[in-house]
């Protein structure tokens, strides 16, 4: 089940933990994403994972592959493509902030 966050606690508590708590919604997102897409490759610890051993490249792709999955998925909704968006934003440093 998707839990509504507060964006502002979400950056305010990953301030105060130095970026732990940051990780941790990183996950969260992620597994969020995985359950309303119906996706049971995706997974945040393993999304993560990659996204260290690659020292980010895998989070690169990953902004990418948020994208196209919502856009793909929005179901009879009018959803536009913002998959090249993520990637842009990503690569300017603004990762996580903006797919809540």
């Amino acid at each position: 089940m998707v839990k509504n966050k507060n964006i502002v606690v979400c950056i305010l508590l990953s301030i105060i933990t130095c970026g732990i708590y940051g990780i941790i919604w990183f996950i969260n997102m992620t597994d969020d994403a995985a359950y309303v897409n119906d996706d049971h490759e995706l997974s945040g610890g393993k999304a993560f994972l990659f996204t260290l051993i690659t020292c980010g490249i895998y989070g690169l792709y990953w902004n990418y592959k948020m994208g196209k999955n919502f856009m793909t998925n929005a179901k009879g909704m009018n959803a536009s493509d913002n998959s090249v968006l993520y990637l842009i934003l990503a690569v300017l440093g603004l990762r996580y902030s903006y797919t809540v």
